[in-house]
């Protein structure tokens, strides 16, 4: 997270939007989100119903909810999804940032 909110002005700079969501309960995760000065949209999802919508998987044995990270364009399309296996297991904001530009290019 600490990564996206140093990039965060790169994605606003190819029209994009960060919108991250945690496991936590809506307050502790604003608190959180406060306390960590958070530039884009956090949202809580204690009862995983944003989880369950986009298949994100849970593994108790691997610390809970893996990570999920989804592209979607402006007309609604899934542009990409990755489904992480552990919870180091994702996209680095350069891969992402270079799948923005091949989206803004079209």
């Amino acid at each position: 997270m600490a990564q996206l909110r140093h990039d965060y002005q790169k994605f606003v700079d190819r029209n994009a939007e960060i919108i991250a969501v945690g496991p936590e309960g809506p307050e502790a995760f604003a608190d959180w989100w406060r306390k960590h000065q958070m530039p884009f949209i956090g949202i809580g999802d204690p009862q995983h119903v944003i989880a369950k919508v986009f298949g994100q998987k849970v593994k108790l044995l691997k610390l809970g909810r893996m990570p999920a990270q989804f592209v979607i364009d402006k007309e609604g399309r899934m542009r990409n999804v990755h489904y992480g296996e552990s919870m180091s297991d994702i996209m680095t904001d350069e891969e992402v940032l270079a799948l923005l530009d091949e989206i803004n290019r079209e």
